[in-house]
């Protein structure tokens, strides 16, 4: 199916760098078309470096140092002055079930640092392990020897020490890119370091690059380029996500690659006139699917070439910048909605799908398809956003017809993230309304997703055969008037409903600054920032 959709451009108010509304970019240079003031990461818009809202441009990358680290004793030892009874949920039907994993584990608020995280449940001890700086964007964990490493786009691959907070560069940009920015990173199972970068080509093209380091030592990898694809056609907007989400098999047979779209919502994006009534193309808005032993060493452009190499997997995501598998082996990704308010969403990821990008957000058509469309009417826009004040939603008399039967998102039966907007423009929340929401409030932006799989972890954060526990984070909303804003840890209990899976949804913890990866280490869950000043901190669950 190619998604080169044609049509006329229409007329757009002049796009810059500083107007962005997605992404805070981790440097002018890497994310020339992606910045956004404190907006959410849409699975990184501009450059894929960050999600679709990031915030405002940090001057310059402050590396790691040392240890300030907290007491491990735990909440009660570390020192806040107070814990009072508060509801995780603003809306009477979610204080009911905010509990959630537990109706034994109290809801609590307790800060056990100054100025960092908010804990929402009892039995949670938090620790700052590092001060990591600015502008972090991965953190993964070797299943071979337990280490775990961070990925800083303008520097390269750093080592953290869990214990004393201190870090080593563990492979620089000269090693894991080809001359381009580095968006993405997974282990395999087999101690492999995957590596996904971005790099321009004649300034108005782009090509996607994934290095695989072997390992050589206990701290250094051999590198080699695993795949490349054919250039492709920019926007030169901060709806280019590109390439960045990986995920590796368990039997170690294959790599899952994201790639972005170019557009926010299906919109002709001409990149000032070079590209006519380019909307999608075969590279974008797509899961790729390669098998490590390289037989594929480059994806084509051409739809016809991408489906006789047997690499795509699914289709119709827009931007799941993380890809994680559960324990039971289904494959999980976030994905962003537009710069309107329709849901973020998390989707079961399956062989063959199309997930509705750019005709369906969550459940929702995208009215831009119709021919009777009028913005002027539309509820859902916000003049906070890029899309909006750029005038790309507009009449479309040319927007392409849907050629596909659509997967829908996992439904979110809250009691947590579950605000939505109605088509008459009023915040509604699905939860007190006993509703289901596909999937999460609007402009979150979903990242960090990772499963619980050690018997370590206390009984009520485990899953079992019949539900999967997850942990989610939040970038944060770019804008908008919805007052669920995120930036937050939520807790997820994901069961099968039919042909899909639902998900209850709770926040545990709120107040991160900007969080966008997490590992989970038996019982202890480490949350990387992006925001300035980021931090590296630990819950533990008892």
């Amino acid at each position: 199916m190619v998604l080169k959709i044609y049509e006329c451009a229409g007329s757009a108010n002049r796009f810059t760098v500083m107007n962005c509304s997605r992404f805070l970019a981790v440097t002018a240079a890497f994310i020339a078309a992606a910045c956004a003031p404190l907006a959410k990461p849409a699975a990184f818009e501009a450059n894929s470096l960050v999600p679709d809202a990031m915030p405002t441009v940090v001057p310059a990358t402050v590396r790691v140092i040392a240890s300030e680290i907290a007491p491990t004793q735990g909440v009660d030892a570390i020192a806040l002055p107070q814990t009072k009874t508060f509801p995780a949920s603003q809306t009477p039907a979610a204080i009911t079930k905010s509990a959630g994993a537990s109706s034994a584990r109290t809801v609590t608020e307790t800060q056990p640092i100054p100025k960092g995280p908010i804990l929402l449940r009892s039995g949670l001890q938090l620790r700052k392990v590092a001060d990591v700086g600015t502008g972090n964007i991965r953190l993964v964990q070797n299943p071979l020897n337990g280490e775990v490493y961070f990925l800083n786009p303008s520097e390269g691959v750093f080592h953290v020490d869990l214990a004393t907070g201190s870090t080593d560069l563990a492979a620089g940009l000269s090693d894991i890119t080809a001359g381009g920015t580095p968006s993405g990173m997974a282990f395999g199972p087999d101690g492999s370091l995957y590596i996904v970068s971005n790099q321009p080509v004649e300034r108005k093209l782009t090509l996607a690059t994934v290095r695989k380091g072997v390992p050589a030592s206990a701290s250094q990898f051999a590198w080699s380029t695993f795949a490349t694809t054919a250039p492709y056609e920019l926007s030169g907007t901060n709806f280019d996500h590109l390439f960045n989400g990986i995920a590796v098999s368990a039997d170690n047979q294959w790599i899952y690659l994201n790639s972005g779209s170019r557009t926010d919502h299906g919109e002709v994006e001409n990149n000032n006139y070079t590209f006519l009534k380019l909307r999608e193309v075969p590279l974008t808005a797509k899961i790729f699917r390669l098998p490590t032993s390289g037989v594929v060493s480059e994806l084509a452009s051409e739809e016809a070439a991408l489906e006789a190499q047997n690499v795509i997997f699914a289709r119709g995501t827009r931007n799941s910048y993380d890809l994680e598998f559960a324990p039971n082996g289904d494959l999980f990704g976030g994905d962003n909605g537009p710069d309107a308010d329709y849901p973020d969403e998390l989707n079961w990821l399956r062989e063959g799908q199309h997930y509705g990008f750019p005709w369906r957000f969550g459940t929702d058509d995208n009215p831009q398809q119709f021919p009777n469309y009028e913005s002027m009417k539309d509820k859902r826009l916000n003049s906070d956003f890029v899309a909006v004040q750029r005038g790309t939603y507009h009449i479309d008399v040319n927007f392409p017809e849907a050629i596909s039967s659509f997967t829908d998102p996992i439904g979110n039966r809250g009691p947590d993230a579950a605000q939505y907007r109605d088509a008459s423009g009023s915040a509604r929340d699905s939860a007190a309304e006993q509703a289901v929401l596909y999937t999460f409030t609007p402009h979150r932006s979903p990242l960090g997703l990772v499963f619980s799989k050690s018997t370590q972890m206390p009984e009520d954060f485990q899953g079992d055969d019949l539900t999967l526990s997850a942990f989610l984070l939040s970038w944060g909303a770019a804008g908008g008037t919805l007052t669920d804003h995120g930036q937050d840890l939520l807790h997820l209990r994901l069961t099968r409903n039919g042909d899909n899976y639902q998900v209850v949804s709770s926040q545990i913890a709120r107040g991160f600054n900007r969080p966008i990866d997490a590992v989970l280490i038996d019982d202890r869950l480490y949350i990387l920032e992006f925001g300035a000043g980021g931090v590296l901190w630990e819950i533990t669950f008892s």
